[in-house]
C-alpha cells in the first residue's frame, strides 16, 4: 500500500491459476548475487521483455539466482533453518485449504533470496549473523512478528491468492466483487478466527493487512469500493490490485497491475522493471535517495504509444515505498522512487515495502474521490469525545483492527450503522487518519507493481516475489 512522500501529507500489479505451492530457496550458499535476469522484466497482465534493449542505460552482468515461485515436480525444499517445507496436499481451485493444512510443520516457503555485495558481502557465509537469525526463528511462532515464518506464511497466502484473482478477472465485474474475491480468500487461507495475540484485542492474530486496493485508471491508489458503488471493470481499463496479508501483526504488502488492452503493455513493463531495480539496489546501508534515482532511471527510460501517441512513462513523484512495522503499515522509513537528497540508509532488520507508480500523465498525484480508507494513529492522544457514535465506532476500531487499516466495507461487514458523523468526528479529531483516492490527471493510465523484502542479517529475501512477478 502506498506511502505518499513528503509533498503530500501522509495518507496511505494477467497470471496463470496457481498450480502448486511456492518452491523455496534450498540453502543460503546457494543463493545467486540478486541482479535480475531478462526474464524478470516481462510483467503480469501484459508486458514482456522485447523492449529491454531499447532502454538507454547500462545492462549489469547477469548471474544465476534461485526464485520462489510455483515448481511442479521440485524435490522438496529446505526452509532456511534446515527444515523440509513439504505441502502435504494440493490447493484446491479456487483456493479453499487453510495454509496450516498444507504446510503441517509450520514451516513455510522461503523468499527470492540475494546475497548482499560489496561491504556486507562477508554476512552471507558470518556465523555471527546466521545466529541473529537462528535466534529469531526460535521465537513463538504463534505470537512473534519477528519470527520468518509468520511473514512467509503471509507472503504464500498472498501469491496464492493473486494469481486466483488475476486468472478469474474478467470485463464486467464490479469492484466489489473483485475485492471481495481477494477478502474471502485471504480470510480463507490465513485462517482468520477472530482470536488476538497476548497483546490482546487490537492484535489480530491473523488477517487481512489492509483494504483490498482496486484503483482504476488514472487512480494511481486507495480506491476500494464503498457500500452501493457501482463500477465496473472496462475491457480497456488498467486496474492495479493491491492487498496485504498479516500473521501476528507482520503485514505482507504487494501489488499487481493487470490490464486485458495490450496497448498498455509497455506501461506495465516499464513499472515492473523499476519494482524490479528497487529491489535489486535495496539493501543495508543503501541511501534511499540513491535508490529512488535509480528507480526513476529505469521508469522513465520507457515510452508508451497510445492510439497514435507517445508518452513518457514517469514516476509518481508524490508516492513512495516505506518500511513496513507490526501492525502498522507505514514504518518511519520512505522509499522515494525519484531522485532526491534524502541520506537515510537502509538497515539490518528493516521490512521494506518497495513499490513504484508509473503514469502516462503529470506524474503527480492529488486527492479525489469519496475516501474510503482510514486507519487509527498510533501516536494519537486520548481525548475526551463529544459524539456518543464516535466513542462507539471508535471502540470497534481498537478491538478490531487496532492500528491496521481498514476500510467501510470492513465495518458495514461487522454490523456498524450509522457511524459515519463520529467516523468523520475521529477524523477531525486526530485519533483516526483518512486516505482519499489518489489520482494523476484524468485520461492518463496509472500502473503499481510492489514487492516486500527483509534485510535480513544473511541475505536479502524478496518475500512476496512469484513465478507471477
Amino acid at each position: 500500500m502506498s506511502e505518499p512522500s513528503s509533498a503530500q501529507e501522509a495518507p496511505l500489479a494477467a497470471v496463470e491459476a496457481i498450480a502448486e505451492p511456492a518452491t523455496v530457496q534450498p540453502d543460503l550458499e546457494q543463493a545467486g548475487s540478486g541482479d535480475e535476469s531478462e526474464d524478470d522484466v516481462a510483467g503480469a497482465g501484459g508486458g514482456g521483455a522485447e523492449g529491454v534493449g531499447e532502454k538507454k542505460k547500462k545492462k549489469k552482468k547477469k548471474s544465476k539466482k534461485k526464485k520462489s515461485g510455483s515448481a511442479a515436480g521440485a524435490a522438496a525444499p529446505i526452509s532456511a533453518n534446515g527444515e523440509h517445507v513439504k505441502p502435504v496436499q494440493q490447493q484446491t481451485s479456487p483456493p479453499s485449504i487453510p495454509l496450516s493444512k498444507i504446510y503441517v510443520n509450520g514451516q513455510f516457503p522461503v523468499g527470492e533470496i540475494c546475497e548482499y555485495k560489496d561491504d556486507n558481502a562477508y554476512r552471507t557465509t558470518s556465523e555471527e549473523m546466521r545466529h541473529k537469525e537462528l535466534l529469531l526463528m526460535q521465537e513463538d511462532p504463534n505470537e512473534s512478528a519477528f519470527n520468518y515464518n509468520s511473514i512467509r506464511r503471509a507472503a504464500e497466502v498472498h501469491r496464492q491468492v493473486r494469481q486466483h484473482v488475476a486468472a478469474n478477472l474478467k470485463p464486467g465485474m464490479s469492484m466489489t466483487s473483485i475485492a471481495e474475491m481477494v477478502e474471502d480468500n485471504v480470510r480463507n487461507l490465513v485462517e482468520v478466527d477472530g482470536t488476538y495475540t497476548s497483546r490482546g484485542p487490537g492484535y489480530p492474530r491473523s488477517g487481512i493487512g489492509f483494504p483490498t486496493g482496486v484503483s482504476l485508471n488514472h487512480c494511481a491508489a486507495h480506491y476500494t469500493p464503498n457500500a452501493g458503488d457501482t463500477r465496473t471493470l472496462g475491457a480497456s481499463d488498467v486496474l492495479k490490485i493491491d492487498f496485504g496479508v498479516q500473521v501476528n501483526g507482520r503485514i505482507v504488502d504487494s501489488a499487481f497491475t493487470v490490464s486485458m488492452d495490450h496497448k498498455y503493455d509497455r506501461l506495465l513493463e516499464a513499472v515492473k522493471d523499476a519494482t524490479n531495480t528497487g529491489v535489486r539496489e535495496a539493501g543495508i546501508d543503501v541511501r534511499v535517495g540513491d535508490l529512488g534515482a535509480a528507480i526513476q532511471e529505469v521508469m522513465e527510460s520507457y515510452e508508451v504509444e497510445v492510439d497514435g501517441k507517445t508518452h513518457q512513462v514517469r514516476s509518481i513523484r508524490n508516492l513512495s515505498g516505506h518500511t513496513i512495522h507490526p501492525y502498522s503499515i507505514h514504518g518511519t522509513k520512505s522509499v522515494p522512487i525519484v531522485k532526491t537528497a534524502d541520506q537515510t540508509k537502509m538497515e539490518e532488520g528493516d521490512y521494506f515495502a518497495i513499490e513504484t507508480f508509473g503514469s502516462t500523465g503529470r506524474g503527480e498525484v492529488h486527492d479525489e474521490g469519496e475516501t474510503s480508507h482510514y486507519a487509527r494513529m498510533a501516536d494519537a492522544s486520548h481525548r475526551p469525545l463529544r459524539l456518543a457514535s464516535a466513542k462507539k465506532i471508535l471502540a470497534t476500531i481498537n478491538r478490531e483492527f487496532g492500528t491496521l487499516p481498514f476500510c467501510r466495507r470492513y465495518l458495514d461487514r461487522l454490523g456498524e450503522q450509522n457511524y459515519l458523523l463520529g467516523l468523520r468526528d475521529l477524523v477531525k479529531e486526530g485519533i483516526v487518519q483518512a486516505y482519499p483516492p489518489l489520482s494523476d490527471v484524468k485520461g492518463c493510465m496509472t500502473a503499481q507493481f510492489e514487492h516486500t523484502i527483509i534485510l535480513r542479517p544473511t541475505c536479502k529475501e524478496v518475500v512476496s516475489r512469484g513465478d507471477d512477478y
